[in-house]
C-alpha cells in the first residue's frame, strides 16, 4: 500500500448489514434457483438444461448423447453450481413416475419408483423428448429476451416460449427462503381446454373451469379423495388433497381375500412402503396379513397382500390407509414468479398469465416474420426493377470499372437502396430466364399477401388468440392422453359439497358375489318383448347380477343384508363403471362382516317422520318401522331387524303407512293385506307373520300396492304375465294367500313378484349378465291361474336371476357397438 494512502475504516450497523445481506441472498434463491416462472413453469436449472440440449442439437430425432456431456455444457456455460444438482434435475425430468409428460428422453438406468438412484452420468445417455420441442419452439424467432450468463461470456434465455402450459401440466416443487412451492401435475388436454375456455370467455368462473379441469392428474395415477381440497387450492392457491393408492380386493375360491395394490400415491417410495407394512405386521400393530410380496414388473405395479381367512380385508385396508403411505396428503401451494416477484396464484390466474405470455410470443414471432418478409420483399422489388430495365442495368454494369462504381450507379440511376443494388450485382445469369422471372414475381406477390396478413395479426388481438387456439389444439391432438388419477368422493373426513355433483338418474347393480357399480340409466334402451338384450355387464362363470335399481346421485342408498343389518352411502359415492365392467367389490365400500351379503337395496331422498320401512323375510315374517329410525347409521352398520335362526331378510320397501302389501312365494302363492295389519315396531324387533308358508315354499318378493297397478309375475325360465291387482282380494295377514301363477316344468318357479303400471319399463337380468329392457305394456295381461308368456329367449342352462322395474323413457341413441351386439 502506498505510504500516502491511509486505510479507510467504515463503521456500519451490523443489524442493518445482516438484514440487507440476508435479503439479497433470499431474493437470489427465490428468483434464481427455487421458484418456477409462471410463463414456462421452469426453474432456472430446468430452463438451462433444455436450452443447452437444444443448443447442442440433442433433439428427439437425433441419437442419445452422454449425460456427462450435457451436464458439462450446462455448468460450464450457464449454471455455476455443482454437477450433481444439474444431473439429478435432468434425471427427474426423464422419470415417468416423476413427470406427467417427461421433458428428457433418457437411455439407461434413470432410477426407479423403489428409490433406486440413477446410474452415474458417465453411463447414461439422454436427448430432448418430443414434447420438449414445443417448449423451445420458435425460440430463434425473437420470441423471448436473453440475459448475460454468470460471467458475461454467453447469453441465456430469461424464459422459454412454452407452447403448452407446463407449470400446470408437469407441476413443480421447490423450497426457497421463507417460502415454498408445490404445484401438482395435470392432464395436458384438460389444461389446454381450460386455456381455450379462458381465451373465449375472460369472465369464466372457477366452477366452470373446474368442469374442464376437475383436478390434478399424477403420473403414478392413484385416487384423489374429494373435491373440496382441490376447489380451495384452485381458488386461493393453497389447499390439501388426500391421495390414495388404487386397490382391488380379490376373493379366492377358498374364501381367502387378497389385497392388490396397482397404483401408488404420487412420490411414494414402493420399497419403503412395503418395508413399513412388514414392520407394522412384525410389531403386531396390524393383524391379519399372512403374506406380503412385490410382483411388480415392466408391465405394471402389483403389490400383493394376503389376508388371513378370518380377517376382514376392508377393515385391514382402512388400517393400512391410516398407518402407511397407501394414503397420503399432498399440500398444494401454487407459488410462482410473476414479473420476477413470487406470488400465490389460483387456477384462473395461472391460466391467465400463461395466455398473456403466449400473446407476447405470438406478437413477437409475427413481428419477426414481418421484418423478414419485408426485407425479402425489399430485395425482390430491386430485382423486379432490374428485370424491367435489364438492358440498361447490363450496360451500366459492363461499363463500370469496379463493383463499387456499379453499385453506386445502380443506386443513382434506379433509386435503389444499397442492399437492392448489391442483390442485383449478386444475381446469377440464370435468373434472367423467363421462368426465373416468373418465380420472382410469384414470390413477391405471395410476400405482399403475407405482409398484409402479418400486419393484420399485429393489429387484431382476436387474430392472435385464434392462432394460440389453433396451435394449442394441434398440440393437444399430438400429445393428449387419458386421465390417470381418478377423483372419487371422500370419506367422513372429506365432506363433499353436493351442489357441485351433478344430479342425474343412475342405475345401480350388485352381483351375487358382491360387485357394485353405477352407470347412467340411459345406457339401456327400450326393446321389444322377446329380444336378446344387450350385454349389461361382464361376469365370472359363477357370478350373476342380483340387485338392480334406479335412483339419483344425491339419494341416500340403504343396504340391507341377509343378517338384518343396514348400511348407508350416497348415490354419487358408488363408483361409476362402463356397461360391461364388473364393478367394485362392495366390501371396499361397506364394512360388511364375513358371511354377510347385501340382498336388499333401497334409495331414500329424505328421512321423514311419517314414512316407514316394511320388511319381509324368507320365512314370511313382516315388520314395519319408522324411516326416521334409520337416519343415523354408523360406518360399521346398524341392526335393522331381529332375525330368527335360519331366516334371512328378503325385501324392504318404503311406504306411507296406508297401502296394501302383497307377498309372493316361489311356489306361486300370493297374499294381499293392509299394511296397518302390521303395527309399527322398533328397529330391533323381529316382526310378525305376514304369510303362512308350506314346508317347501319360501318368499321371493314383497311389494307395496299403489292405485291402478298390476301384479307382475316372472319365472325362472323367462316367462311372465300381468294380473290386475283387483283379482287378489284383501285378506288378513298370516294366511296362505291365493294362487297367482300356474307353476310347470316349462316356466319354472317364480323368481320375482312386482307391482307395475303402464308408466314403467321392465329390466330382466340373466345369470350370464344379459339385460333386456322392455315396455310393461308389451307384457300380456292374464288371470291368476296361468303360466304366462315368453319374455326373454334364454340359452340352455341360463335362467332369470333378477327383475327390476324402472321409469319409462324415450328410446335412446346407442353406439354402433351396441347395435351390433343386439343384432348378433
Amino acid at each position: 500500500m502506498p505510504e500516502n494512502k491511509i486505510p479507510q475504516v467504515k463503521e456500519i450497523n451490523i443489524s442493518n448489514e445482516m438484514r440487507t445481506s440476508f435479503l439479497d441472498y433470499a431474493m437470489s434463491v427465490i428468483v434464481s434457483r427455487a421458484l418456477p416462472d409462471v410463463r414456462d413453469g421452469l426453474k432456472p436449472v430446468h430452463r438451462r438444461i433444455l436450452y443447452a440440449m437444444n443448443d447442442l442439437g440433442m433433439t428427439s430425432d437425433k441419437p442419445h448423447k452422454k449425460s456427462a456431456r450435457i451436464v458439462g455444457e450446462v455448468i460450464g456455460k450457464y449454471h455455476p453450481h455443482g454437477d450433481s444438482a444439474v444431473y439429478e434435475t435432468m434425471v427427474r425430468m426423464a422419470q415417468d413416475f416423476s413427470y406427467r409428460y417427461m421433458l428428457v428422453d433418457g437411455h439407461g438406468n434413470f432410477g426407479s419408483v423403489d428409490g433406486d438412484p440413477a446410474a452415474a452420468m458417465r453411463y447414461t445417455e439422454a436427448r430432448l423428448s418430443k414434447i420438449s420441442a414445443e417448449i423451445l419452439r420458435d425460440i430463434n424467432k425473437d420470441t423471448i429476451d436473453y440475459q448475460d450468463n454468470y460471467d458475461g461470456s454467453e447469453k441465456e434465455p430469461i424464459v422459454l416460449p412454452a407452447k403448452f402450459p407446463n407449470l400446470l401440466v408437469n407441476g413443480t416443487s421447490g423450497i426457497a427462503v421463507g417460502m415454498a412451492t408445490n404445484i401438482p401435475p395435470h392432464q395436458l388436454g384438460e389444461v389446454i381446454d381450460g386455456v381455450l375456455a379462458l381465451s373465449k370467455d375472460p369472465d369464466i368462473t372457477l366452477p366452470e373451469l373446474m368442469e374442464i379441469i376437475p383436478g390434478p392428474d399424477f403420473p403414478t395415477a392413484g385416487q384423489i379423495l374429494g373435491r373440496s381440497g382441490i376447489r380451495k387450492a384452485y381458488e386461493t392457491g393453497r389447499g390439501s388433497i388426500i391421495i390414495r393408492a388404487n386397490i382391488e380386493i380379490e376373493e379366492k375360491a377358498s374364501g381367502k381375500q387378497t389385497i392388490i395394490v396397482n397404483e401408488l400415491p404420487y412420490q411414494v417410495n414402493k420399497a419403503k412402503l412395503i418395508e413399513k407394512i412388514a414392520e407394522l405386521v412384525r410389531d403386531k400393530k396390524i393383524d391379519g396379513i399372512t403374506d406380503l410380496r412385490d410382483e411388480s414388473d415392466r408391465t405394471g405395479m402389483r403389490i400383493v397382500i394376503e389376508v388371513r381367512k378370518d380377517a376382514n380385508a376392508n377393515v385391514l385396508l382402512n388400517n393400512l390407509y391410516k398407518q402407511t403411505a397407501l394414503q397420503t396428503s399432498f399440500g398444494i401451494n401454487m407459488l410462482a414468479l410473476v414479473n420476477g416477484e413470487p406470488k400465490v396464484l389460483g387456477l384462473k390466474q395461472c391460466l391467465y398469465h400463461y395466455l398473456e405470455h403466449q400473446k407476447v410470443v405470438i406478437r413477437r414471432r409475427t413481428a419477426f416474420e414481418l421484418r423478414k418478409a419485408e426485407a425479402r420483399a425489399h430485395i425482390l422489388e430491386g430485382l423486379r426493377i432490374a428485370l424491367d430495365h435489364l438492358d440498361a442495368v447490363i450496360t451500366l454494369i459492363r461499363n463500370s470499372q469496379t463493383t463499387e462504381i456499379a453499385r453506386n450507379g445502380l443506386m443513382e440511376q434506379f433509386s435503389l437502396s444499397e442492399k437492392q443494388a448489391q442483390a442485383i450485382l449478386d444475381m446469377r445469369l440464370q435468373r434472367l430466364t423467363g421462368l426465373e422471372r416468373e418465380k420472382i414475381e410469384e414470390e413477391y406477390q405471395s410476400l405482399i399477401a403475407l405482409i398484409a396478413e402479418l400486419k393484420a395479426i399485429l393489429a387484431d388481438e382476436e387474430k392472435v388468440l385464434e392462432i394460440i387456439r389453433e396451435e394449442l389444439l394441434e398440440l393437444k391432438e399430438r400429445f393428449n392422453d387419458s386421465r390417470r388419477t381418478e377423483i372419487v368422493a371422500g370419506g367422513l373426513e372429506n365432506i363433499e359439497d353436493e351442489d357441485l355433483i351433478p344430479r342425474e338418474n343412475i342405475v345401480i347393480t350388485l352381483t351375487h358375489n358382491g360387485y357394485i357399480k353405477r352407470l347412467p340409466v340411459s345406457t339401456y334402451r327400450s326393446q321389444k318383448r322377446g329380444g336378446r338384450g344387450i350385454q349389461g355387464m361382464g361376469t365370472n362363470a359363477d357370478d350373476f347380477v342380483e340387485q338392480l335399481l334406479t335412483t339419483s346421485t344425491h339419494d341416500t342408498i340403504l343396504f340391507f343384508t341377509n343378517k338384518g343389518k343396514v348400511y348407508r352411502t350416497k348415490g354419487y359415492e358408488i363408483p361409476e363403471f362402463s356397461r360391461t365392467a364388473k364393478g367394485l367389490p362392495i366390501v371396499n365400500l361397506l364394512e360388511v362382516d364375513k358371511g354377510e351379503w347385501v340382498n336388499a337395496i333401497i334409495p331414500v331422498s329424505e328421512f321423514v317422520d311419517d314414512w316407514f320401512l316394511f320388511f319381509t323375510t324368507k320365512e314370511g315374517i313382516s315388520k314395519r318401522s319408522p324411516l326416521s329410525q334409520f337416519a343415523n347409521i354408523r360406518n360399521n352398520g346398524l341392526i335393522a331387524l331381529g332375525l330368527r335362526e335360519e331366516d334371512e331378510l328378503i325385501s324392504v320397501r318404503l311406504t306411507d303407512g296406508s297401502k296394501d302389501i302383497i307377498i309372493g312365494t316361489k311356489q306361486g302363492m300370493l297374499i294381499r293385506f293392509p299394511e296397518a295389519d302390521v303395527r309399527s315396531m322398533g328397529r330391533t324387533a323381529t316382526g310378525v307373520k305376514g304369510i303362512n308358508l308350506d314346508t317347501d315354499d319360501e318368499v321371493v318378493g314383497m311389494e307395496i300396492l299403489e292405485e291402478d297397478v298390476d301384479v307382475l309375475i316372472v319365472t325362472r325360465s323367462g316367462y311372465g304375465k300381468r294380473t290386475p291387482a283387483s283379482e287378489y282380494r284383501i285378506q288378513s295377514r298370516g294366511g296362505k294367500g291365493l294362487k297367482t301363477c300356474n307353476i310347470t316344468e316349462k316356466n319354472g318357479p317364480v323368481v320375482s313378484v312386482k307391482a307395475v303400471s303402464g308408466q314403467d319399463d321392465l329390466m330382466l337380468i340373466t345369470a350370464s349378465g344379459v339385460i333386456i329392457r322392455m315396455d310393461i305394456d308389451d307384457i300380456s295381461t292374464m288371470g291368476r291361474n296361468t303360466q304366462g308368456v315368453k319374455l326373454i329367449k334364454l340359452d340352455e342352462n341360463v335362467f332369470v336371476s333378477t327383475v327390476a322395474v324402472v321409469d319409462k323413457e324415450e328410446e335412446e341413441f346407442h353406439t354402433e357397438e351396441d347395435l351390433e351386439i343386439e343384432e348378433s
